[in-house]
């Protein structure tokens, strides 16, 4: 996926940024690449180290801290080198249920008080993406993790897993005892967030996305709307304004009636012991 904050335990954590941080360096080094070039990047790691062993800070503050030693580079550059070279935790109340706060960076192994694991290894990661999205290609796993090569992985796991083969004829793998419903069964309306994996996690997911409409992330901080599969397809946005779910689809969306169910069952989630309203409208 993209370099964004993720959501995982304490203990995934730990054991995660040693397998993906040449992903997350990758992403930073690519990024950067025409502001970083005389820098030394160990020495910034090394001063960011020492801020945030002292307690959490703010990018603002890192920038600060960070700017004296080395004038002349884009300070915004020198927080977001500490942010990919290191492993970092937000820290609250940023996360917080109902709660917000600004973006605060602690050490990882300080937050939780272990230190980085040696990491999961790339047999495991392949099998913990097939017990979420399998089945599927290398190629969807490879997109889903950054990580490349991972065709050797496959075949090192193939007398482990089930391989079937999609109609233009792909190789698909997936767990021996994984969930596989009939063809026939129902796919009940479900409300997506945004960044959702199920959009993002594949190389290829044209039996989800129809037409080639694009999953509405914008550049920049964030995406703004999630998304509304309807029989397994991605076709509508929504986002909730005060106590109204408000649903936009290209054409009018059959089953309207199972879709505002799902939606009342969302309100009351997100907005408990209110008066709810769902409304559907037609736009890009």
């Amino acid at each position: 996926m993209r370099g964004t904050v993720h959501l995982v335990t304490a203990e995934d954590g730990l054991a995660l940024w040693p397998t993906i941080r040449p992903v997350v360096e990758r992403a930073f080094l690519g990024h950067y690449a025409r502001t970083i070039t005389a820098l030394d990047l160990r020495a910034i790691s090394e001063a960011g180290r020492e801020l945030l062993a002292e307690r959490p800070r703010t990018r603002a503050e890192i920038r600060t801290a960070l700017a004296d030693r080395w004038p002349g580079t884009d300070p915004a550059t020198l927080a977001y080198a500490v942010n990919s070279l290191l492993p970092t935790a937000h820290v609250t109340p940023r996360g917080l249920w109902r709660q917000n706060g600004p973006v605060a960076l602690a050490l990882l192994d300080e937050w939780t008080g272990k230190p980085v694991a040696d990491g999961i290894s790339l047999d495991d990661l392949v099998l913990r993406y097939l017990t979420a999205f399998g089945p599927a290609t290398v190629r969807d796993a490879q997109t889903w993790s950054g990580l490349t090569r991972l065709k050797e992985v496959f075949e090192r796991l193939r007398p482990r897993l089930r391989t079937f083969t999609d109609i233009e004829g792909k190789e698909l793998f997936d767990l021996p005892d994984a969930p596989r419903p009939d063809a026939e069964t129902p796919a009940p309306p479900r409300f997506l967030p945004e960044y959702d994996n199920v959009l993002l996690s594949h190389a290829d997911r044209a039996r989800v996305i129809p037409d080639g409409r694009r999953v509405p992330l914008p550049p920049g901080n964030g995406g703004r709307k999630g998304t509304l599969l309807v029989d397994g397809e991605f076709l509508a946005v929504w986002a909730i304004e005060g106590a109204t779910l408000m649903i936009e689809s290209r054409k009018p969306l059959r089953d309207q009636d199972s879709i505002t169910a799902e939606g009342v069952r969302l309100l009351e989630f997100v907005v408990p012991g209110q008066s709810h309203d769902v409304r559907f409208g037609i736009g890009e």
